[in-house]
């Protein structure tokens, strides 16, 4: 059975909804729109040598080139452990085209550990909010990181050492800390049901667990998926991480019918919630 379209809104509610949330970029959301390989904004990329950056080694923006909306929140996202921004280049346009401005980064060395990958993930979010030359496209108040297996441990890292910042997502995530009860940035942990690299039992479920019962996070675990899921085109992990950007860097509450209640689907083997969100 199909699904109905949504019904179009009014100009008059629409002006409303704008004014309510003046974070809130691009049109109505909907499946379709959250899996797609790129959303409704037209983006650019430029490249950020090494040597024009302290904190970190250099990355690609990818930005929209259209600042008729407004502003853009940033994220900023970090490869793992030996590897490099091209394992996760695929989420810069994938983000991008949906009204982010997004970092992905080479870390100083391919063998930095997590907190050190935290600390130049809040570079560069500092980077990119206060000398890039897309600053003037970003909110440097709406900031955000990611990062893949240790990059994931230095998004909590981030997190817990940042506590302004809107969201964190730590794909299949490793970090020797397992107690993360201090941070307070609502956090999605992305961990994967096969992963013997940073297994969930040790890693993504005892993340989200030690985080405090009353923060803004979720828990979802990718079916049948390895620990380098996150490293190429995943529709999961895109829509949910999306959604997740949405809901809380634009604080946009158009994306939270996909967050609460749980998802469900072939792709997930579990999803965890403190639904709904404040």
């Amino acid at each position: 059975m199909g699904v109905a379209a949504a019904p179009a809104l009014r100009a008059d509610a629409v002006d409303f909804m704008a004014a309510a949330n003046p974070y809130q970029r691009g049109p109505a959301p909907s499946v379709a729109s959250i899996e797609a390989t790129r959303g409704p904004f037209a983006i650019a990329q430029t490249t950020v040598s090494a040597s024009s950056v302290q904190g970190f080694r250099g990355g690609t923006i990818y930005y929209p080139t259209s600042t008729a909306e407004g502003t853009f929140g940033a994220v900023a996202i970090s490869p793992g452990f030996t590897a490099r921004q091209s394992s996760v280049a695929w989420l810069g346009p994938r983000l991008a085209s949906q009204g982010f401005v997004v970092i992905t980064i080479d870390t100083l060395s391919v063998w930095d550990q997590p907190a050190s990958r935290g600390t130049q993930l809040l570079a560069a979010l500092d980077y990119v909010r206060n000398t890039s030359a897309v600053r003037a496209r970003v909110d440097g108040n709406r900031l955000a990181v990611m990062g893949h297996s240790m990059g994931g441990g230095g998004s909590l890292s981030a997190a817990a050492t940042r506590p302004q910042l809107q969201a964190a997502i730590p794909l299949t995530g490793w970090h020797s800390t397992k107690n993360w009860s201090s941070v307070r940035v609502p956090t999605l942990v992305i961990g994967a049901e096969n992963d013997t690299v940073a297994p969930v039992s040790s890693h993504s479920e005892p993340f989200y667990t030690s985080m405090p019962a009353t923060l803004d996070k979720a828990y979802l675990e990718l079916n049948a998926a390895s620990h380098s899921a996150p490293t190429s085109s995943n529709v999961t992990v895109a829509k949910y991480s999306i959604s997740w950007l949405k809901r809380f860097v634009d604080d946009d509450t158009r994306y939270e019918q996909f967050l609460c209640p749980a998802p469900r689907g072939t792709t997930i083997q579990e999803y965890r919630d403190t639904c709904p969100h404040s």
